[in-house]
């Protein structure tokens, strides 16, 4: 039997265009917009998928409507995308493994980045350290679950390439997919790792620290594995 095909629906056929109409424009945020009669026309639409497709792309922060000003473009809301990215089906779907090597990817990947700013300024490596402190101190599970996806964003954010930040802030799904089997996680082993991560970045060890962070972010998988075995 052959599986029906769904069709998209018209507000996010219009969307998918009228964002497409703002990049090959080169527009800005706050430049404005064609009127919505003008936009409609040029799509092909009645005012009403129009309005239905600038209703979802408000939201975002991509598009922005004023009362007796019209459409303008909008600054994206970077956070409230991600909050909703969570839901996506490859990341609700993904097997541990995959969000595993997607973390690895990521986060090794900027450490050559990391070295020469946390060499050049302490204030990096105290605030990665003051985090870690405050885990050592943490005593409620969430309390220990927040400040390890604030450590890792944090090590992200120090390489200074803003946008993976995006990516960085989906793989908290990571800890929140997996809360039950972190209220077993051996906390001190992690704050450990923690810790030679920074210290060897600190003193311009890359070798070691990309080694010691693939170890940290696999041993989490690995004592998952061993919990299902049991």
């Amino acid at each position: 039997m052959l599986e029906a095909v769904s069709r998209p629906k018209i507000r996010d056929i219009v969307a998918e265009k009228l964002t497409d109409f703002i990049t090959s424009e080169g527009l800005q945020p706050g430049d404005r917009l064609p009127t919505e009669q003008e936009l409609a026309d040029r799509f092909g639409v009645n005012r009403l998928s129009l309005r239905e497709a600038t209703k979802a792309l408000e939201f975002l922060g991509i598009v922005e409507a004023k009362p007796g000003r019209g459409l303008s473009v909008g600054q994206t809301d970077l956070g409230r995308i991600t909050g909703y990215l969570e839901f996506h089906p490859a990341l609700q779907d993904a097997p541990p493994l995959e969000l595993t090597g997607t973390r690895v990817v990521i986060e090794t990947g900027v450490l050559p980045y990391i070295l020469p700013r946390i060499q050049a300024d302490p204030g990096i490596y105290e605030s990665l350290n003051e985090i870690n402190r405050r885990m050592r101190r943490a005593r409620p599970l969430a309390k220990r679950v927040d400040l390890d996806i604030a450590f890792h964003r944090r090590l992200v954010e120090a390489s200074g390439l803003s946008p993976l930040l995006t990516f960085s802030d989906l793989l908290a799904v990571f800890f929140r997919k997996f809360r039950e089997s972190l209220r077993q996680a051996d906390w001190k082993s992690g704050i450990e790792g923690h810790q030679r991560i920074i210290d060897a970045l600190r003193d311009g060890q890359l070798p070691a620290a990309r080694e010691e962070l693939q170890h940290h972010i696999e041993w989490h998988q690995q004592r998952m594995e061993g919990e299902s075995c049991k």
